[in-house]
Protein backbone atom coordinates (compact mmCIF):
# COMPACT_ATOMS: atom_id res chain seq x y z
CA UNK A 1 0.00 0.00 0.00
CA UNK A 2 1.17 3.52 -0.78
CA UNK A 3 1.49 6.17 1.24
CA UNK A 4 -1.49 7.72 -0.76
CA UNK A 5 -3.34 4.58 -0.31
CA UNK A 6 -3.24 5.61 3.59
CA UNK A 7 -6.12 7.54 4.92
CA UNK A 8 -4.71 10.54 6.67
CA UNK A 9 -6.12 12.34 9.10
CA UNK A 10 -4.31 15.95 10.49
CA UNK A 11 -5.78 17.12 14.21
CA UNK A 12 -5.67 20.58 14.71
CA UNK A 13 -6.95 21.92 17.96
CA UNK A 14 -7.33 25.62 18.00
CA UNK A 15 -7.93 28.47 20.48
CA UNK A 16 -8.20 31.82 19.08
CA UNK A 17 -5.77 31.38 16.42
CA UNK A 18 -7.54 33.51 13.70
CA UNK A 19 -4.15 34.49 12.44
CA UNK A 20 -2.28 31.74 11.95
CA UNK A 21 -4.60 28.85 11.43
CA UNK A 22 -5.13 29.57 7.75
CA UNK A 23 -1.67 29.29 6.94
CA UNK A 24 -1.40 25.96 8.96
CA UNK A 25 -4.13 24.59 6.91
CA UNK A 26 -2.99 25.58 4.00
CA UNK A 27 0.95 24.94 4.29
CA UNK A 28 -0.91 21.01 5.54
CA UNK A 29 -3.10 20.32 2.29
CA UNK A 30 0.03 21.60 0.05
CA UNK A 31 2.36 18.66 1.56
CA UNK A 32 0.12 16.49 2.23
CA UNK A 33 -3.13 16.72 -0.36
CA UNK A 34 -5.07 13.38 -0.02
CA UNK A 35 -5.04 13.80 4.14
CA UNK A 36 -8.00 15.44 5.89
CA UNK A 37 -7.83 18.51 7.97
CA UNK A 38 -9.57 18.53 10.98
CA UNK A 39 -9.54 21.70 13.02
CA UNK A 40 -11.46 21.70 16.47
CA UNK A 41 -12.39 25.16 17.49
CA UNK A 42 -12.22 25.04 21.54
CA UNK A 43 -14.37 28.12 22.30
CA UNK A 44 -12.46 30.89 20.29
CA UNK A 45 -14.09 34.36 20.35
CA UNK A 46 -12.53 35.21 17.38
CA UNK A 47 -12.95 34.01 13.44
CA UNK A 48 -10.73 30.98 13.68
CA UNK A 49 -13.64 29.19 12.47
CA UNK A 50 -14.39 30.83 9.39
CA UNK A 51 -11.04 31.08 8.54
CA UNK A 52 -9.85 27.35 8.77
CA UNK A 53 -12.89 26.46 6.88
CA UNK A 54 -12.14 28.70 3.91
CA UNK A 55 -8.54 27.09 4.14
CA UNK A 56 -10.50 24.49 2.89
CA UNK A 57 -10.83 22.33 6.38
CA UNK A 58 -13.25 20.61 7.92
CA UNK A 59 -14.13 22.69 11.11
CA UNK A 60 -15.83 21.24 14.68
CA UNK A 61 -16.02 22.10 18.04
CA UNK A 62 -15.46 21.27 21.08
CA UNK A 63 -16.79 22.86 23.93
CA UNK A 64 -15.03 21.62 26.73
CA UNK A 65 -11.99 23.89 27.57
CA UNK A 66 -8.40 22.49 27.12
CA UNK A 67 -6.51 20.77 24.55
CA UNK A 68 -6.83 17.49 26.63
CA UNK A 69 -10.60 17.58 25.94
CA UNK A 70 -10.11 18.67 22.25
CA UNK A 71 -7.79 15.72 21.64
CA UNK A 72 -9.89 13.26 23.61
CA UNK A 73 -13.02 13.99 21.53
CA UNK A 74 -10.82 14.10 17.88
CA UNK A 75 -9.57 10.91 18.66
CA UNK A 76 -12.84 9.60 19.40
CA UNK A 77 -14.42 10.82 17.10
CA UNK A 78 -11.87 10.22 13.35
CA UNK A 79 -11.56 7.10 11.47
CA UNK A 80 -8.38 6.84 9.18
CA UNK A 81 -4.87 4.94 9.00
CA UNK A 82 -2.38 7.53 9.87
CA UNK A 83 -3.68 10.42 12.65
CA UNK A 84 -1.02 13.72 12.47
CA UNK A 85 -1.13 16.14 15.42
CA UNK A 86 -0.09 19.76 14.60
CA UNK A 87 -0.90 23.10 16.60
CA UNK A 88 -2.06 26.05 14.93
CA UNK A 89 0.00 28.42 15.92
CA UNK A 90 2.03 27.99 12.55
CA UNK A 91 5.46 27.31 14.89
CA UNK A 92 5.66 23.97 13.07
CA UNK A 93 7.30 23.51 10.47
CA UNK A 94 3.81 21.70 8.23
CA UNK A 95 6.33 21.16 5.05
CA UNK A 96 7.76 18.16 7.56
CA UNK A 97 4.25 16.14 7.67
CA UNK A 98 5.24 13.64 4.95
CA UNK A 99 8.59 12.45 6.14
CA UNK A 100 6.61 12.31 9.65
CA UNK A 101 4.27 10.13 8.27
CA UNK A 102 6.44 8.04 5.87
CA UNK A 103 8.45 7.05 9.23
CA UNK A 104 5.53 6.09 10.53
CA UNK A 105 4.50 3.89 7.73
CA UNK A 106 7.48 2.70 6.18
CA UNK A 107 8.69 1.64 10.41
CA UNK A 108 6.04 0.16 11.00
CA UNK A 109 5.95 2.24 14.23
CA UNK A 110 2.82 3.44 16.03
CA UNK A 111 4.05 6.62 17.64
CA UNK A 112 6.58 9.63 16.01
CA UNK A 113 7.60 12.32 17.91
CA UNK A 114 7.92 15.71 15.66
CA UNK A 115 11.65 16.79 17.73
CA UNK A 116 11.93 20.56 17.17
CA UNK A 117 14.90 22.54 16.42
CA UNK A 118 14.79 26.37 16.91
CA UNK A 119 15.02 28.11 13.64
CA UNK A 120 14.92 31.35 14.98
CA UNK A 121 17.54 33.48 12.58
CA UNK A 122 18.55 35.78 14.98
CA UNK A 123 19.64 33.39 17.55
CA UNK A 124 17.59 34.71 20.40
CA UNK A 125 15.48 31.39 20.24
CA UNK A 126 11.93 30.34 19.73
CA UNK A 127 11.78 28.74 23.04
CA UNK A 128 10.86 31.22 26.02
CA UNK A 129 13.41 30.74 28.75
CA UNK A 130 10.98 29.33 30.96
CA UNK A 131 9.49 26.33 28.42
CA UNK A 132 12.95 25.86 27.25
CA UNK A 133 14.45 24.96 30.75
CA UNK A 134 10.86 23.57 31.94
CA UNK A 135 11.15 21.30 28.97
CA UNK A 136 14.63 19.80 29.40
CA UNK A 137 13.76 18.97 33.08
CA UNK A 138 10.57 16.81 32.18
CA UNK A 139 12.66 15.11 29.59
CA UNK A 140 15.22 14.00 32.10
CA UNK A 141 12.70 12.90 34.72
CA UNK A 142 10.45 10.90 31.84
CA UNK A 143 13.61 9.33 30.70
CA UNK A 144 14.82 8.26 34.63
CA UNK A 145 11.53 7.09 35.87
CA UNK A 146 10.29 5.33 32.64
CA UNK A 147 12.95 3.97 30.77
CA UNK A 148 12.56 5.65 27.62
CA UNK A 149 14.72 7.88 25.70
CA UNK A 150 13.30 11.44 25.11
CA UNK A 151 13.89 14.31 23.71
CA UNK A 152 10.95 16.48 23.35
CA UNK A 153 7.97 15.25 25.32
CA UNK A 154 5.70 18.89 25.25
CA UNK A 155 6.01 18.74 21.37
CA UNK A 156 2.74 18.68 19.69
CA UNK A 157 3.62 17.51 16.26
CA UNK A 158 3.54 13.96 16.06
CA UNK A 159 2.18 11.16 13.83
CA UNK A 160 0.39 7.52 15.29
CA UNK A 161 -1.11 4.85 14.28
CA UNK A 162 -4.94 3.86 14.62
CA UNK A 163 -3.73 1.39 16.63
CA UNK A 164 -2.18 3.41 18.89
CA UNK A 165 -4.80 6.50 18.89
CA UNK A 166 -7.83 3.45 19.76
CA UNK A 167 -5.93 2.26 22.76
CA UNK A 168 -5.24 5.21 24.27
CA UNK A 169 -7.60 6.81 27.41
CA UNK A 170 -7.04 10.51 26.82
CA UNK A 171 -7.56 11.35 30.41
CA UNK A 172 -6.02 14.67 30.72
CA UNK A 173 -7.57 17.85 30.36
CA UNK A 174 -5.16 20.53 29.02
CA UNK A 175 -1.62 20.82 28.16
CA UNK A 176 -0.79 17.71 29.93
CA UNK A 177 -2.19 15.80 27.39
CA UNK A 178 1.59 15.53 25.42
CA UNK A 179 2.79 14.09 29.01
CA UNK A 180 0.11 11.34 28.50
CA UNK A 181 0.94 10.80 25.10
CA UNK A 182 4.45 10.40 25.60
CA UNK A 183 3.70 7.76 28.73
CA UNK A 184 1.31 6.17 27.11
CA UNK A 185 4.06 4.93 24.52
CA UNK A 186 6.35 3.70 27.08
CA UNK A 187 4.28 1.90 29.29
CA UNK A 188 2.72 0.23 26.19
CA UNK A 189 6.42 -0.39 24.62
CA UNK A 190 5.29 0.72 20.91
CA UNK A 191 8.00 0.99 18.23
CA UNK A 192 8.42 4.97 18.27
CA UNK A 193 10.98 7.43 16.94
CA UNK A 194 11.95 10.58 16.94
CA UNK A 195 12.19 13.44 13.82
CA UNK A 196 13.74 16.87 13.51
CA UNK A 197 11.52 19.81 12.69
CA UNK A 198 11.71 23.05 12.53
CA UNK A 199 10.57 25.26 14.83
CA UNK A 200 9.87 28.83 15.04
CA UNK A 201 8.29 31.60 16.83
CA UNK A 202 4.92 32.09 16.76
CA UNK A 203 4.03 35.47 14.44
CA UNK A 204 3.58 39.02 15.55
CA UNK A 205 0.46 39.52 17.37
CA UNK A 206 0.09 35.88 18.04
CA UNK A 207 -0.52 34.39 21.76
CA UNK A 208 0.72 31.55 23.37
CA UNK A 209 -1.61 29.83 25.68
CA UNK A 210 0.78 28.10 27.49
CA UNK A 211 1.42 29.05 30.78
CA UNK A 212 5.29 28.49 32.32
CA UNK A 213 4.21 28.00 36.06
CA UNK A 214 0.71 27.07 36.16
CA UNK A 215 0.96 24.72 33.32
CA UNK A 216 4.36 23.25 34.11
CA UNK A 217 3.30 22.20 37.81
CA UNK A 218 -0.39 20.51 35.85
CA UNK A 219 2.23 18.66 34.15
CA UNK A 220 4.38 17.61 37.12
CA UNK A 221 1.32 16.40 38.81
CA UNK A 222 0.33 14.37 36.17
CA UNK A 223 3.98 12.73 36.27
CA UNK A 224 3.59 12.42 39.54
CA UNK A 225 0.50 10.55 39.41
CA UNK A 226 1.60 8.41 36.63
CA UNK A 227 4.25 7.78 38.32
CA UNK A 228 2.20 5.88 41.18
CA UNK A 229 -0.01 4.79 38.69
CA UNK A 230 2.22 3.00 36.71
CA UNK A 231 5.28 2.25 38.99
CA UNK A 232 3.09 1.82 42.20
CA UNK A 233 5.63 -0.97 43.77
CA UNK A 234 8.56 1.86 43.27
CA UNK A 235 6.85 4.86 44.76
CA UNK A 236 4.93 3.00 47.90
CA UNK A 237 7.69 0.40 48.14
CA UNK A 238 10.58 3.25 48.28
CA UNK A 239 8.06 5.06 50.92
CA UNK A 240 7.66 2.34 52.98
CA UNK A 241 11.08 1.63 52.77
CA UNK A 242 11.69 4.71 53.83
CA UNK A 243 9.36 4.90 56.82
CA UNK A 244 10.43 1.72 58.07
CA UNK A 245 13.82 2.87 58.33
CA UNK A 246 12.96 5.76 59.96
CA UNK A 247 11.07 3.75 62.65
CA UNK A 248 13.79 1.73 62.77
CA UNK A 249 15.83 4.75 63.78
CA UNK A 250 13.63 5.80 66.26
CA UNK A 251 12.80 2.46 67.76
CA UNK A 252 16.40 0.73 68.35
CA UNK A 253 17.26 3.74 71.34
CA UNK A 254 14.12 3.27 72.81
CA UNK A 255 14.23 -0.85 72.82
CA UNK A 256 17.89 -0.32 74.22
CA UNK A 257 17.13 1.90 76.93
CA UNK A 258 14.21 -0.97 77.94
CA UNK A 259 16.55 -3.78 77.34
CA UNK A 260 19.06 -2.02 80.13
CA UNK A 261 16.20 -0.51 82.71
CA UNK A 262 13.33 -2.47 81.85
CA UNK A 263 11.26 0.44 81.46
CA UNK A 264 9.71 2.37 78.16
CA UNK A 265 10.47 5.92 79.19
CA UNK A 266 9.98 7.42 75.88
CA UNK A 267 6.36 6.46 75.10
CA UNK A 268 6.02 8.86 72.16
CA UNK A 269 8.54 8.39 70.42
CA UNK A 270 8.16 4.75 70.84
CA UNK A 271 4.19 4.88 69.71
CA UNK A 272 5.89 7.30 66.77
CA UNK A 273 8.68 4.37 66.09
CA UNK A 274 5.97 1.37 66.16
CA UNK A 275 3.97 3.05 63.76
CA UNK A 276 6.21 4.19 61.14
CA UNK A 277 7.10 0.98 61.31
CA UNK A 278 3.54 -0.63 60.50
CA UNK A 279 2.97 2.21 58.12
CA UNK A 280 6.30 0.78 55.92
CA UNK A 281 4.90 -2.49 55.89
CA UNK A 282 1.24 -1.55 54.74
CA UNK A 283 2.57 1.02 52.06
CA UNK A 284 4.60 -2.07 50.40
CA UNK A 285 1.70 -4.51 50.82
CA UNK A 286 -0.50 -1.75 49.06
CA UNK A 287 2.17 -1.53 46.17
CA UNK A 288 2.96 -5.18 45.68
CA UNK A 289 -1.05 -5.21 45.15
CA UNK A 290 -1.66 -2.49 42.82
CA UNK A 291 1.57 -3.78 41.00
CA UNK A 292 -0.29 -7.27 40.36
CA UNK A 293 -3.37 -4.98 39.25
CA UNK A 294 -1.15 -3.58 36.81
CA UNK A 295 0.02 -6.57 35.49
CA UNK A 296 -3.82 -7.70 34.66
CA UNK A 297 -4.48 -3.98 33.13
CA UNK A 298 -1.18 -3.56 30.89
CA UNK A 299 -2.19 -7.41 29.49
CA UNK A 300 -5.85 -5.78 28.74
CA UNK A 301 -3.86 -2.94 27.12
CA UNK A 302 -1.99 -5.02 25.41
CA UNK A 303 -5.06 -7.36 24.11
CA UNK A 304 -7.01 -4.21 22.91
CA UNK A 305 -4.09 -3.05 20.83
CA UNK A 306 -3.69 -5.63 19.23
CA UNK A 307 -7.51 -5.90 18.31
CA UNK A 308 -6.16 -3.63 15.18
CA UNK A 309 -4.09 -4.47 12.21
CA UNK A 310 -0.85 -2.96 11.56
CA UNK A 311 -0.02 -1.37 8.07
CA UNK A 312 0.03 -3.02 5.03
CA UNK A 313 2.46 -2.47 1.99
CA UNK A 314 3.38 -3.62 -1.37
CA UNK A 315 5.77 -6.26 -1.83
CA UNK A 316 7.64 -7.10 -5.09
CA UNK A 317 4.86 -9.73 -6.05
CA UNK A 318 2.39 -7.35 -5.59
CA UNK A 319 0.96 -8.89 -2.69
CA UNK A 320 -0.25 -6.86 0.06
CA UNK A 321 1.56 -7.95 3.06
CA UNK A 322 0.46 -6.46 6.74
CA UNK A 323 3.95 -5.60 8.30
Amino acid sequence: MTLEEHRVAVIVPCHNEELTVGTVVRDLKAAVPHAEVYVYDNNSTDRTSQVAAEAGAIVRTETRKGKGNVVRRAFADIEADVYLMIDGDDTYDASAAPRLIEALVSGPLDHVVGVRVDTDAEGDGSYRPGHAAGNKAFNTVTTLLFGEQVSDMLSGYRAFSRRYIKSFPANSYEFEIETELTIHAANLRVPQAEVPIAFKDRPEGSESKLRTFRDGFKILGLLARLMLHERPFLVLGGLGLLSTLLGLALGVPVVLDFAETGLVERFPTAILASSLVILGVLLVGVGMIMSSVLRSTREQRRLFYLQFPAFEHVDATGARVTR
